[in-house]
């Protein structure tokens, strides 16, 4: 069970931000107004997992001049979550970007003897000893203060609980029989100066997790094991961060988990769970195990990551595109729909998987060009 509820979570803070950024939300234009966006320029962008597998982890659209940092990390002594990724996506000529942040996961329990030899603070099968936290406080206590403490003039603008989003992911249904589960979401809004500029942002996660019942001579405690997962933020200058709402659904929107990497690091999670392995000893032994793993993933695997992924696709699709500024094309070369930012009368698409939005009627990316490109339609 505890491999069920770890698989799907490492690169679940990218695939929710397209459900959740309501804040982004721009007020009706009324009346004839005519305006012209400056042309922009997709790219696909994918991460090769060098570190793990070898093969392709994740893929998904970015503004053809921003920037990608970070990956994904193989962690040798936590086999319940052998990797997690973190990773930031930028501007490098201004100050936007959208971050995941890594997952992490805690134990705690009420057994006094277990406490004593794993007090708050220590590692207990690689997870830190820690009491659960709602999604507020542990946005706050965990993420904000590590991430951006240091910056200056920090202001928490509001902290607000968010349950719609624990429910869009299903966190809190995970429990089985004698097992109980929770979940709880949060948003945290923050200003603060970076590098002489005012910046604000936006931070989201989910704290999720399981009750475990564990019978003894000495009676019945219980062992609870949670996670901070679905964590993400978007930032920009102060009073830009709604203009730039549509280039981070465009990313968030677009993102696309390899299932063979998906499978590989399931099957990883079983293994380690079923041989009762604490610690892998090197990067080396971790890469030659996953050569070793199968591609294809288990029945029930495969149904939970259809599953998650359709609930990914439903959350998105249960806000405006109007409001959240987004149009929905055709790709005729990934036979599929993609959603990119609204304001442009033409769409363009090459067998690159680059995209091109443009206002202007006369513009034809193919002169010049030594690429094919289609016109897209809306849907």
């Amino acid at each position: 069970m505890l491999g069920t509820l770890i698989c799907g979570t490492c690169f679940s803070a990218i695939l929710m931000a397209s459900c959740v950024n309501t804040t982004f939300q721009e007020e009706p234009v009324t009346g004839n107004v005519e305006r012209e966006e400056p042309m922009i320029k997709f790219k696909a962008f994918s991460y090769i997992d060098a570190q793990g597998t070898g093969g392709e982890a994740f893929r998904f659209l970015m503004p053809s001049d921003w920037k990608f940092e970070g990956g994904i990390t193989w962690i040798l002594d936590l086999p319940a979550m052998p990797a997690t990724a973190a990773f930031k996506v930028y501007n490098p000529n201004g100050a936007e970007a959208f971050e995941a942040f890594s997952n992490r996961c805690f134990f705690w329990t009420d057994n006094q003897f277990t406490l004593g030899l794993n007090p708050p603070g220590s590692r207990y099968f690689g997870m830190e000893v820690r009491p659960p936290l709602s999604a507020v406080d542990a946005l706050q206590q965990i993420v904000l203060w590590p991430a951006r403490g240091n910056r200056r003039n920090l202001q928490v603008i509001s902290a607000d609980a968010l349950p719609e989003l624990a429910r869009a992911v299903g966190a809190g249904k995970m429990g089985e029989g004698y097992v109980q589960s929770f979940g709880d979401g949060a948003r945290l809004r923050i200003t603060y100066e970076e590098g002489g500029v005012q910046m604000e942002e936006e931070i989201y996660g989910v704290v999720e997790g399981m009750y475990f019942p564990i019978q003894s001579m000495y009676g019945t405690t219980t062992n609870i094991i949670w996670y901070m997962d679905y964590l993400f933020s978007f930032k920009a200058r102060q009073g830009e961060l709604k203009n730039n709402a549509s280039i981070f659904q465009t990313i968030t929107s677009s993102f696309r988990l390899n299932p063979q990497w998906y499978a590989r690091y399931s099957n990883m999670i079983e293994y380690l769970a079923q041989q009762q392995i604490q610690r892998i000893h090197s990067i080396g032994e971790l890469s030659r195990m996953l050569s070793q793993m199968s591609d294809q993933m288990r029945s029930e695997n495969l149904a939970q990551f259809e599953a998650r992924g359709k609930a990914f696709d439903q959350g998105a699709q249960n806000f405006s595109d109007y409001m959240l500024n987004i149009d929905r094309y055709y790709d005729p070369f990934e036979e599929r729909e993609v959603e990119l930012p609204s304001g442009y009368n033409h769409a363009w698409v090459n067998n690159l998987g680059e995209y091109i939005l443009s206002d202007d009627p006369n513009f034809n990316p193919n002169v010049g060009s030594n690429l094919h490109w289609e016109n897209m339609k809306r849907n």
